[in-house]
């Protein structure tokens, strides 16, 4: 199966590069929200949005034609390095034996905290790709629910584990840890350990760093955990474990949001909106209109069996409501130490 989706960060220097590229070539131009410039050629498109993150801007070419362009364009005169199509012999180990680790609901207001770990090897991770696997961050929300479900079925129960904390649990967890990173740690760690229980040979598991050192998940692990190679770094979902990782993580953390749509007072899903009107995320003003008509409905408390406490659009959410933190119980007492969506800066 070809991949039609790519996208890279891209330093000023290559944003200039392809802006440059974006104006003068025989492109039609397209209008694209929160974008500096989109362009459509012949059988791709192109989009170099405008939020800056670190010093970088993302850039998102997709479509049938979509490899030509980063073949033939955007690695060689961009980038300035060749890697699509080469990955075999950049990097020839990369399917050998190893486990992937990612999570998923970190960044949502609504449902739980997902963690994946999947096990593959040469012939496993074949046929992830085959079945359309990559990271879930590109994918659709219907995408991930039919890959996810093809992924665990790949895979088999002997090849993946999965620690899922639903809202209550997350929010008694977060009273008590007080920090997402050792959460996020203390559920990697566990995910991991269970992985290794199925898998005794496991040589190696990748997980995508989460925390600024690499200590923290470290001190999460047990006995299994501790023998093995653990290999940390940035955009790990490039590994095919991870990536798989990822799609089960989000697609379970999807089907709980489904299986919640009575809860939130919300029509069934659709095939092409499977998660029906439940808005993802923390920032989106759908999220605050939800849960206040939520909160108006069943009390300030609905918020600790369905929402993460700790974000800040709680305190925004009970205001609106006539409440505060004081009618919530003592774990819902407790804010994060960093804004909505700004987590992975401490430890």
């Amino acid at each position: 199966m070809a991949q039609s989706t790519y996208t890279y960060e891209l330093n000023d220097e290559q944003q200039n590069i392809l802006l440059l590229i974006m104006e003068g070539g025989n492109y039609r131009k397209r209008t694209v929200p929160y974008s500096l410039m989109s362009i459509e050629g012949d059988g791709f498109n192109c989009t170099l949005y405008a939020k800056e993150k670190h010093g970088k801007r993302k850039c998102c070419i997709q479509g049938g034609k979509a490899e030509d362009f980063v073949l033939f364009v955007l690695e060689p005169q961009v980038l300035g390095a060749v890697s699509l199509g080469y990955e075999d012999v950049l990097d020839p180990d990369r399917d050998k034996p190893h486990g992937g680790s990612d999570e998923s609901g970190k960044g949502d207001f609504f449902g739980p905290l997902v963690t994946a770990c999947c096990y593959v090897d040469e012939k496993i991770a074949a046929a992830l790709r085959d079945a359309g696997v990559k990271d879930c961050k590109q994918m659709s929300d219907k995408a991930v629910l039919t890959v996810g479900a093809k992924v665990r079925q790949l895979l088999g129960p002997q090849r993946y584990s999965v620690v899922k904390i639903g809202p209550a649990t997350y929010n008694r967890l977060y009273a008590k840890i007080k920090n997402i990173n050792r959460l996020l740690a203390w559920a990697h760690g566990t995910c991991i350990e269970a992985l290794l229980e199925k898998q005794t040979a496991c040589p190696k598991v990748v997980v995508d760093q989460f925390a600024p050192t690499e200590t923290v998940i470290k001190r999460a692990l047990k006995e299994r955990g501790r023998k093995i190679i653990v290999d940390q770094h940035h955009k790990a979902e490039s590994d095919i474990a991870v990536a798989a990782a990822s799609v089960v993580a989000r697609e379970l953390f999807l089907r709980d949001l489904i299986k919640a749509l009575p809860e939130y007072g919300l029509e069934a899903a659709t095939v092409e909106n499977p998660v029906g009107a439940i808005p993802k995320g923390s920032s989106d003003p759908r999220i605050r209109e939800l849960a206040e008509a939520c909160v108006k409905k069943n009390g300030p408390v609905w918020i600790m069996n369905h929402c993460k406490a700790h974000f800040q659009t709680t305190d925004k959410v009970l205001s609106a409501c006539g409440y505060s933190r004081a009618d919530l119980p003592p774990e819902g007492q407790v804010t994060s130490a960093v804004k909505n969506g700004s987590f992975g800066k401490g430890v």
